[in-house]
């Protein structure tokens, strides 16, 4: 099983949102992933409540093989999103792992 996790330190301001509301928003985008691609066993988004110098979303997901997670990351729908994500993001960080 392969595990990838994403974290981003969001804009204070994009797409005409705070960051409170694009938070949400990415939430919303990539959960909704969830059942769609194959071999994506589970997609979980978390959003940090106690700010300072914390990420601001994280991203935690399960993928069958590494096939899958290119899969994943090439899959339509998931391309689809990286433009909002993109433009409201400052900074990311990124791990995948066997596990």
């Amino acid at each position: 099983m392969i595990k990838h996790i994403v974290m981003w330190k969001l804009k204070d301001e994009a797409h005409g949102n705070n960051k409170a509301t694009n938070a949400g928003l990415v939430k919303e985008k990539l959960e909704a992933l969830s059942g769609k691609i194959d071999g994506l066993l589970k997609i979980e988004v978390g959003i940090d409540f106690l700010g300072g110098g914390n990420f601001d979303v994280v991203l935690y997901s399960e993928l069958s093989s590494k096939e899958a997670l290119d899969t994943y990351q090439n899959h339509p729908l998931h391309q689809a999103v990286l433009p909002f994500i993109r433009e409201a993001v400052m900074d990311r960080k990124a791990v995948d792992y066997e596990g």
